[in-house]
């Protein structure tokens, strides 16, 4: 098993790539704190995985709620090597001053300052421990961005240059930092990436913009994420690896 014995935390874990990733994660060996600000999803993903599985409700936007996460999973568990900072909002795609300031601002707090927040909560732990690793999910909307989407590749454009700066500045505590950029998904927040209906026409139009012509799929995402957790990629710090089926070459 490739996460045997691994304590992992995942937020946004109650749906999409989170909980994809918890339950591929706790199938390789890992222990996981699924957390959401949705309680009951985090609750549904964990009890449909079993033991290895722990819920927790968190809005990763508040530091007090973060630092409560990173306690209770090193409680629980009795170390933390792994956190995943997967939890993600997004504005509709729209005008980008159509956008208001309370959009804008939980964009913001969702996608960049979570890394903070999560950063201020376990990176002590990790030091004291000798090491951990960082998995941000960001966006090949940080890469590559699509109209009507300023705000939001904005942010995720922010975690990615996080990534790569948390890797320099925490290698010496022997802290890993890297990142995932998936392409877009067939998550809760798909239509507000699109700004239309998801009909299977307008989706067309997105899926051909994507070489391998489809969407990515949570099972993309968690494959990818277990390298970055495994031992396997101890060498590897500061990569922010688009899953993208070739969007944004």
């Amino acid at each position: 098993m490739r996460l045997a014995k691994k304590k992992i935390i995942v937020t946004g874990g109650g749906s999409g790539f989170g909980a994809a990733m918890s339950r591929l994660f706790v199938k390789e060996g890992a222990q996981v704190l699924v957390a959401d600000l949705n309680g009951a999803a985090a609750e549904k993903v964990a009890r449909e995985i079993g033991p290895g599985a722990l819920p927790f409700t968190a809005d990763v936007a508040d530091g007090k709620q973060v630092k409560a996460m990173v306690e209770k999973a090193v409680s629980a568990f009795g170390d933390l090597d792994g956190v995943v900072n997967n939890a993600g909002y997004t504005h509709k795609n729209m005008p980008m001053l159509d956008v208001d300031e309370a959009s804008f601002d939980r964009v913001y707090d969702v996608n960049v300052k979570s890394i903070y927040w999560a950063a201020q909560a376990a990176v002590p732990v990790f030091r004291k421990r000798g090491g951990g690793v960082f998995l941000n999910i960001a966006s090949t909307a940080g890469i590559r961005p699509r109209p009507g989407l300023s705000w939001y590749n904005g942010s995720k454009a922010a975690a990615i240059i996080l990534t790569r700066s948390m890797a320099v500045e925490l290698a010496p505590d022997k802290i890993r930092v890297n990142a995932l950029c998936p392409v877009m998904g067939a998550t809760g927040m798909l239509e507000s990436f699109m700004g239309m209906p998801d009909t299977p026409q307008n989706r067309a139009k997105f899926v051909g913009t994507i070489p391998l012509g489809r969407l990515a799929e949570a099972e993309d995402i968690a494959k990818a994420a277990i390298y970055f957790l495994a031992d396997e990629s101890d060498f590897i710090t500061g990569v922010c690896m688009p899953v993208d089926g070739g969007r944004t070459i």
